[in-house]
């Protein structure tokens, strides 16, 4: 229904974003709020997808269309919803996906929140071969670093809206503690700290 919404970045916040646009503030969950740090209180172009179910209507906000497409891809495997989505999105690694996918490395695939075996399998069967067009080159500027988040507030605030982001990635409590010493001192925004430890969870 909505293409993108174009507008100021209000708001920041573990799950989501919100966007206000003529007095309307959109709420936008993305797979790494914190990304948007930098561009609070300006002007930002945010490519949307609508999710509708019996019980909720919820915005997914993506900074590249590429990101929006792949979305929109894993929606279609049986298994996985938008949070699963979103924890994938958020790993910033999109050519290992891609790469597990098209070798069957199910191994790597159930790494993720949510993605068990059997829907590690289906998306091997659902995507294989299927994502060249959505993803061409496996789009290598996808994720690309889109520039440091501004720090503007203390290590400890950050470190703590880190965490909450990754549980509300779902990442249990214990996968959580296993990286937490490997984690301090790690970064000075909340977005440097889940990018590390993102990178802890996958291998």
């Amino acid at each position: 229904m909505y293409e993108y919404i174009k507008g100021t970045v209000s708001q920041v916040g573990p799950e989501y974003v919100v966007v206000e646009n003529n007095g309307i503030g959109y709420q936008l969950y993305t797979a790494n709020p914190f990304v948007y740090s930098k561009y609070q209180n300006q002007e930002i172009q945010i490519f949307t997808y609508q999710h509708v179910r019996e019980d909720l209507i919820a915005l997914y906000g993506f900074l590249a269309i590429e990101e929006k497409l792949l979305f929109m891809k894993l929606l279609n495997v049986s298994g996985i919803g938008p949070k699963g989505a979103l924890a994938i999105l958020a790993s910033g690694a999109p050519q290992q996906v891609i790469t597990a996918i098209e070798e069957e490395n199910e191994s790597f695939l159930t790494k993720f929140p949510g993605v068990g075996k059997k829907t590690a399998r289906q998306m091997i069967l659902d995507l294989k071969g299927k994502l060249q067009d959505v993803v061409p080159d496996y789009f290598p500027s996808l994720f690309s670093d889109h520039g440091e988040a501004e720090v503007s507030h203390g290590k400890d605030e950050a470190f703590d809206e880190a965490i909450l982001a990754l549980k509300a990635l779902g990442y249990s409590e214990r996968e959580i503690k296993k990286i937490t010493p490997k984690l301090k001192g790690e970064g000075h925004s909340s977005d440097e700290i889940i990018r590390k430890a993102l990178q802890l969870l996958l291998k």
